[in-house]
């Protein structure tokens, strides 16, 4: 499993209006294979700032399968009139910790 984290900057007082966005468009990106999960998390600091978490097979599923597909410009089209700049986009492997000490 790969982890994409896309830091995103919404255009003042869009916040909600971009949310509501990437809700409905985000069925563009969950059709593509290897897709697994998306969450989606708003700044409380900063409330135009986004977290876009999307859990993927490998790089490759969103790279090649979701970025190369008409679907991305679907979705690109769905959150664009609400970005203040490119999001920050970059994928993450999981790192195994030690569970819990038995007592």
């Amino acid at each position: 499993m790969v982890l994409e984290i896309a830091d995103i900057a919404v255009l003042p007082g869009t916040d909600e209006e971009f949310a509501a966005a990437v809700r409905e468009g985000i069925r563009y990106v969950s059709d593509t294979p290897g897709f697994r999960n998306a969450r989606l998390t708003k700044g409380i600091e900063t409330p135009g700032r986004f977290v876009l978490l999307i859990e993927w097979d490998s790089v490759e599923a969103h790279t090649v399968g979701f970025r190369e597909s008409e679907n991305f410009g679907r979705w690109r089209g769905h959150i664009g009139p609400f970005l203040d700049g490119e999001p920050r986009v970059e994928h993450f492997d999981e790192v195994t910790l030690p569970g819990p000490a038995a007592p």
